[in-house]
């Protein structure tokens, strides 16, 4: 790996770090999985005592599979409706499930004291696109539909997502402006896989970061997309390719310094502001891809009150 100019609390523990590579076929994802199964990353955090957990199966998609679903509440009683937010896992869009961001689900039901929503969508590459989509949307509108039940004010749901989950929020945000859809108040997308040209700077320049680099998210594309693929995809899959931002929610974007990803954020952040959407956008220094999960380190910390309080700005009940 190059010498990268890394904060220098990360340095003393990027061994602490899985590494993730060679996604060439099934099988080796498939192994990939399996060992993220069974060491985790950092190890989970026990469940918070002032929320609860409900795992439920829903409809999917018109003649597709059922959709799993997890619910987080606070356990303190509410007079009123609650915002509510729909998370997206991440995972290059074959990693991952609907534990992987189940801490950070507790945290802000918790600390927004909000509804959250979270969806365990079809992977690729047995499922390229537009499986994983339409299955992030259908439980969208399943949320949305079921507010009531649910104890979610309809008017303050925010999307968010991480990575490939990030991508999936934006391209769902996008299916939702066009499909007549649920109207979301927010977009969060942390770190976002937008753009499967691979033609960025950054994209060119970091080949051999930790957790995520190019080789990497060309074979994420590549299974994404499905071996099937003719010609520009569709915005949905990579949203970076959306000639139409207008009409979007308010989003907030982050990225980071050494992270293949970060120009497709920062540039899909420009193309939200130049279409009227309010964005805040944050590039945190010293930071790679997925550098969040050192989560005791001091830039890490500050991402995170930034990204809760941004979360419970936009989410407040409307006067």
């Amino acid at each position: 790996m190059k010498d990268y100019d890394f904060d220098p609390e990360f340095k003393k523990l990027l061994k602490n770090l899985p590494t993730l590579s060679n996604f060439s076929t099934l099988e080796r994802v498939q192994r990939i999985r399996d060992a993220r199964e069974k060491d985790g990353l950092l190890g989970a955090p026990a469940d918070r005592d002032d929320v609860t957990k409900e795992d439920r199966i829903i409809p999917g998609p018109e003649g597709d599979p059922e959709i799993a679903i997890r619910i987080y509440r606070p356990k303190t009683e509410s007079e009123s409706p609650r915002a509510g937010v729909y998370e997206i896992h991440g995972g290059g869009f074959m990693l991952g499930n609907i534990d992987m961001m189940d801490a950070w689900c507790q945290k802000v039901a918790s600390v927004i004291d909000a509804v959250v929503v979270s969806v365990d969508y079809r992977l690729a590459p047995e499922h390229p696109f537009p499986a994983g989509i339409e299955d992030c949307y259908a439980g969208l509108v399943w949320m949305s539909e079921h507010a009531s039940e649910l104890g979610i004010d309809n008017t303050r749901i925010a999307i968010a997502g991480q990575s490939a989950g990030g991508g999936l929020a934006a391209g769902t945000a996008l299916m939702a402006r066009d499909r007549g859809g649920p109207e979301l108040c927010f977009q969060l997308l942390e770190i976002p896989e937008l753009d499967d040209r691979l033609d960025t700077p950054s994209m060119l320049a970091y080949t051999d970061t930790p957790l995520w680099n190019r080789p990497n998210a060309e074979w994420s594309w590549k299974h994404y997309l499905g071996p099937d693929h003719k010609g520009d995809p569709s915005p949905y899959a990579a949203p970076a390719r959306a000639e139409d931002l207008a009409g979007l929610p308010p989003a907030y974007i982050s990225t980071m310094e050494f992270d293949p990803l970060r120009d497709e954020g920062i540039i899909y952040a420009m193309g939200l502001l130049a279409a009227g959407v309010s964005v805040e956008l944050h590039s945190f220094p010293g930071t790679f891809h997925g550098s969040s999960l050192l989560a005791g380190t001091t830039v890490s910390r500050r991402g995170a009150k930034e990204i809760m309080e941004a979360l419970r700005q936009r989410l407040k009940p409307k006067e």
